[in-house]
């Protein structure tokens, strides 16, 4: 027997529950790994409150990095006691031990240290497909970036310095300010104080940015629409303050013949060679020096309840790690 956190019913951080579970062999294309850091992400949030839909009662958490301690037949490419990363595939990350598909598991090159790989498959993942894929930035662009100072968003702020792109971060405060300008972000906006807006047309000589990249949701929209260029793309990857309302589609029309995506991780690393290539350049970064990523908190695995409560209340910064 091993312990996880799963969950019997949706509702606020008190549904999660530290229980014994069994787990067996690993079957075809699977393996068992033993965790040693586990990430914790917005998207839990939603899986816990229902606001995404999971089979109850079931398992939560989609990122972690540990160890193999088995395969089952049929893996070719993951080995016992190779150190592995992954995120998404069937919710249970919370957990000391469990078994995978095989294909969503990522080799950690060497180098780079479990707590690392485990803050970054999710949220590392997540920049790359925005600035890469949905909106792939050349260097030299001005884009608008919500929550600058999150998981998700400290990444970015190295990422955007990396590409040479000036990045506009908003943040809910001076300390997050400070600290997504030390990741790289070019200029702050506490969004508590002042209109962004009005600071992202100050910013760019009321010309807009080609880009905003929004994780907030209800609270940012439709202002963020007012931030872009004529054909600007508006990327929402998030909803931390509650989905995006039923809109016209001729409100994109109305501010500038707008675009708008609502892009996905398990689309975008549908495939595993598609999952590896994203990886691939991710850790080439992390070997380069042009990203460092490293919990700003952990908690441990049991207390998993207060590292959501604490999430959702805005009190943590960065990347956050489950430790087992």
């Amino acid at each position: 027997m091993t312990n996880a956190i799963r969950i019997h019913q949706t509702g606020g951080p008190e549904v999660l529950q530290w229980e014994s579970v069994a787990v067996g062999e690993p079957g075809t294309g699977e393996a068992r790994v033993r965790h040693t850091a586990v990430g914790l992400n917005y998207i839990d949030t939603y899986h816990r409150s229902g606001l995404y839909k999971l089979p109850l009662p079931s398992g939560i958490g989609l990122e972690a990095a540990g160890v193999v301690e088995a395969v089952g037949p049929g893996v070719a490419d993951i080995k016992t006691g190779d150190r592995v990363a992954y995120c998404g595939g069937p919710p249970g990350s919370y957990s000391e031990v469990r078994v995978m598909p095989a294909d969503k598991l990522v080799k950690i090159p060497e180098g780079v240290s479990d707590r690392s790989a485990a803050t970054l498959m999710l949220k590392g993942l997540t920049v790359q497909y925005l600035f890469r894929q949905t909106f792939p930035l050349k260097g030299g662009e001005t884009i608008l970036f919500h929550a600058a100072a999150g998981g998700v968003g400290l990444i970015a702020c190295q990422w955007a310095r990396a590409l040479g792109v000036t990045m506009i971060g908003t943040v809910g405060s001076d300390e997050k300010a400070a600290l997504a300008k030390a990741n790289g972000c070019a200029h702050t906006i506490v969004y508590t104080r002042e209109s962004f807006v009005e600071r992202v047309k100050d910013l760019t000589g009321g010309k807009g940015v080609p880009v905003v990249y929004d994780s907030i949701g209800k609270d940012t929209f439709p202002a963020s629409l007012d931030c872009l260029k004529p054909r600007g793309l508006f990327v929402s990857f998030g909803s931390s303050s509650g989905p995006i309302a039923a809109f016209d589609l001729g409100l994109l029309g109305q501010k500038g013949a707008l675009f708008a995506t609502r892009p996905s991780l398990v689309t975008y690393a549908g495939t595993r060679p598609q999952l590896l290539a994203m990886a691939d350049e991710m850790f080439a970064m992390v070997k380069a020096g042009k990203l460092v990523s490293d919990a700003r908190q952990t908690y441990a695995l049991k207390d998993a309840a207060q590292a959501h409560r604490d999430l959702q209340s805005r009190k943590t910064t960065g990347a956050t790690l489950l430790l087992p």
